[in-house]
C-alpha cells in the first residue's frame, strides 16, 4: 500500500484546492491511499528557536507524517503571485529535517491561474531536497465554483479518471524510487 499525504494550501473552508484534494483521496487507485492533512491553520509560526525539544505539537505532527508518508501531493492557491503564508510556514517546519529529503513530492491544481505560485512552490521544493514529480499534471479546474459546482465536477468521470491515473503515475514514480 502506497501511503500519500497531501496538503492543501488553503485554510478556506470552501477552498478549491481542498476539495480536490479530498476528491483525490476518494478516487485513489486501490493500492494507494491518500490522506489529507488538516493542520496547516494551527500551525505557529516558524522559529527556528523551537526545534528539537521545543518543537511545537502541530509541528511535530506535521514532521511526523511527511516522514512516515511514501509521497506527498500538494495543491495550493496563488496569492500575490506566491505561495501563501501558511503552506510556506508548514514547509519552513520542514527545512531542516530529513522528512522532504529525497520524499517524492507532486503538484496538483485546482487553477489554470496559478502559475507563479506553481513555479515558486516548485522552486521551494526542489531546494528543500523533495524529489518533485513533473511527468504527469493534474489540473481540474474549480476556480470561481460554489462547493455544489466542484462536487459536479470533481464527480464527473472524467475527472475521476484523471485523478486516479496521475495517482496511479505518482505511486509508479514512488515505487521506482525505492530501495531494492
Amino acid at each position: 500500500m502506497i501511503e500519500i499525504l497531501a496538503i492543501s494550501g488553503s485554510l478556506r473552508a470552501a477552498s478549491t484546492n481542498s476539495a480536490l484534494l479530498t476528491a483525490l483521496a476518494a478516487n485513489a487507485p486501490s493500492d494507494c491511499r491518500v490522506t489529507v492533512y488538516d493542520g496547516l491553520g494551527r500551525l505557529p509560526i516558524f522559529n527556528p528557536d523551537d526545534e528539537g525539544e521545543r518543537t511545537p505539537p502541530e509541528a511535530s505532527r506535521l514532521i511526523d507524517a511527511v516522514t512516515r508518508a511514501d509521497g506527498v501531493i500538494v495543491s495550493c492557491p496563488e496569492y500575490a503571485h506566491g505561495v501563501p503564508g501558511g503552506l510556506k510556514n508548514g514547509l519552513d517546519w520542514l527545512v531542516s529535517r530529513d522528512a522532504a529529503v529525497g520524499k517524492p513530492a507532486m503538484l496538483v491544481h485546482a487553477s489554470p491561474r496559478s502559475l507563479f505560485a506553481r513555479a515558486a512552490l516548485a522552486e521551494i521544493m526542489r531546494t528543500m531536497s523533495f524529489a518533485l514529480y513533473e511527468d504527469t499534471a493534474l489540473e481540474v479546474v474549480l476556480i470561481g465554483k460554489k462547493p455544489p459546482e466542484m462536487d459536479n465536477i470533481l464527480a464527473e468521470p472524467a475527472s475521476r479518471l484523471a485523478m486516479r491515473e496521475a495517482v496511479s503515475a505518482f505511486a509508479g514514480f514512488i515505487r521506482a524510487r525505492r530501495p531494492t
